[in-house]
């Protein structure tokens, strides 16, 4: 929807994606069907030829995905997008579409957890190595990361739960002087309030699950192009993308679908084709009822979150409090650059007291709820340590950047008064 892209965000979140014809549904249909009928072979031989567009098979393509995927690219200010099941997978896509065994990547230590085993770990198995730089290293440490067989580089414009604030003009400078694209995960702020390709990033990737869907009912995850990466002029570096694709008679993708298709189209036609991570249709029409009102409920999130992260910076029994918007804190330059109408609702801090100061904090909330989740219109909360980092001894979580007395508290959308009086009541019994 070329009309889409130069309307407002407000606008976009709620028309991008889908313009109905006369007598069309006004809401996106969902499509739930797996399979679409042709009435000649020849005209189905063309899709499987990537000769004509349409849809044969709802692992590679499904219109109701589509239509959101278009939504979310318009959002980004991308040329093309796609929808897959998990923000896991969008990552994992994304980096493997484009990095083969023998590849490495450079990637913020400051990362989720998830990406940073998919990233340490599985990869590796893949034979597919990292290199891990903090986001706040010096250019001498950024620059001696990358090797000869550097394919990309990757981090989150907020970490979670780090809330670290990727310096994206640096990063992507210190890509493309390498000749390789900056994958940037913008699940946090969301393109409400931060749009990464603005400042260079090349592919932008989502857990849709998040603030995107923002009520916890929809996993799911997104990949958004910026169409700007010249595969052709580092041809050497990406042969899936500027060499012959044999499974498809010979397509070269970046010369048949160009600067602006040849990521996403490559990503569906061979790595959804073998690997299969799909979103369902009923899930990626959540996920579009959620995109309709983001633009309404991310400032929300963000006044909570700074108006929680205030509270506890005077609090007695806080010792520490991470949130980039708040005067003193060692991201807050960053974030008024690149997140200056705020950035996310999450907030994490440390209670003074220890592992069990922290324990009998969790023990006390009564409207927060202990949750493996963030991003929702309700407010959640978790000790990492006592759930998803507990196989760790207190020196790992140190080194982990996870303190013991650590908490993750996600503000949601209830009334912000009301939210400080029960974290105040909990510090209380602490």
């Amino acid at each position: 929807m070329s009309h889409n892209q130069e309307a407002s965000i407000d606008t976009r979140c709620v028309q991008a994606g889908y313009t109905p014809g006369n007598g069309e549904p006004r809401q996106i249909p969902i499509v739930q069907s797996t399979t679409f009928k042709y009435a000649t072979g020849p005209a189905m031989g063309a899709l499987f030829d990537l000769e004509a567009s349409g849809y044969f098979y709802t692992r590679l393509q499904n219109p109701t995905n589509d239509y959101v995927a278009a939504k979310i690219a318009a959002l980004e200010g991308g040329t093309a997008g796609m929808l897959t099941s998990s923000g896991q997978a969008a990552n994992f896509f994304s980096v493997f579409n484009i990095c083969e065994c023998g590849g490495h990547v450079v990637a913020s230590s400051a990362i989720y957890g998830g990406t940073f085993n998919l990233l340490a770990h599985t990869l590796a198995k893949m034979g597919i190595q990292t290199t891990f730089v903090a986001p706040d290293c010096s250019d001498e440490e950024l620059e001696a990361a990358f090797r000869e067989n550097t394919k990309c580089v990757l981090g989150e414009t907020i970490a979670n739960p780090a809330l670290a604030v990727l310096d994206i003009e640096r990063f992507a400078k210190a890509a493309h002087d390498h000749g390789v694209p900056l994958i940037v995960d913008n699940t946090f702020p969301t393109p409400v309030n931060c749009r990464p390709i603005e400042w260079g990033a090349d592919i932008v990737t989502h857990s849709t699950t998040k603030y995107m869907d923002g009520h916890g009912c929809a996993v799911g995850g997104a990949i958004v192009d910026s169409g700007k990466f010249d595969w052709m002029a580092h041809a050497d570096k990406y042969p899936g993308l500027t060499t012959p694709d044999e499974s498809y008679h010979g397509i070269v993708y970046a010369q048949k679908f160009g600067l602006e298709g040849a990521f996403i189209t490559k990503a569906t036609s061979q790595l959804m084709r073998d690997f299969g991570s799909i979103q369902g249709p009923q899930n990626a029409f959540y996920l579009n009822m959620g995109l309709e009102s983001l633009h309404v409920r991310m400032p929300r999130h963000c006044a909570n979150g700074q108006a929680m992260a205030e509270f506890l910076s005077n609090h007695p029994k806080v010792e520490s409090v991470s949130y980039p918007h708040l005067p003193g804190d060692p991201y807050y330059e960053l974030a008024q650059k690149y997140l200056p109408n705020g950035g996310c609702g999450v907030v994490s801090f440390n209670v003074a007291g220890g592992r069990a100061a922290a324990e009998r904090l969790m023990a006390a909330l009564k409207i927060a709820a202990i949750e493996t989740h963030v991003a929702d219109a309700r407010t959640c909360c978790l000790h990492p340590a006592s759930t998803t980092h507990r196989q760790m001894s207190d020196e790992e979580l140190i080194a982990a950047g996870v303190a013991p007395n650590m908490i993750r508290l996600s503000c949601g959308l209830e009334g912000t008064e009301d939210l400080i009086a029960d974290v105040s009541q909990a510090l209380d019994q602490v």
